[in-house]
C-alpha cells in the first residue's frame, strides 16, 4: 500500500462514526429510563458489565441492550 492510499483509508476511518462501546451513567439512563441507583445495583451484582476509568464508571452498551431485551422479553412473559 502506497501513501496515498494509506492516507485516502485513514481519511475514510475518520469520518464514519464512532460507537461506544462504554458509556457513562447519564447516558445509560437516557439509553434504559433506569435510575442512577438502579444501574449501580446492577452493575455492582455484576448484571450489568462496567469499567472504571480513573474515578469514573463506564457501562458496556452492549451488555445493557442485552440485559434491556431480556429484561422486556420478561415482562411480556416470553
Amino acid at each position: 500500500m502506497n501513501d496515498q492510499e494509506h492516507l485516502e483509508k485513514e481519511e475514510t476511518l475518520l469520518k464514519e462514526p464512532i460507537q461506544p462501546e462504554y458509556i457513562s451513567y447519564p447516558e445509560a439512563e437516557r439509553y434504559s429510563g433506569l435510575s442512577h441507583t438502579t444501574l449501580w445495583r446492577y452493575v455492582t451484582s455484576g448484571e450489568l458489565k462496567a469499567a472504571r476509568v480513573g474515578r469514573s464508571v463506564r457501562i458496556h452498551l452492549p451488555t445493557l441492550r442485552e440485559f434491556m431485551e431480556t429484561a422486556s422479553k420478561e415482562a411480556v412473559g416470553q
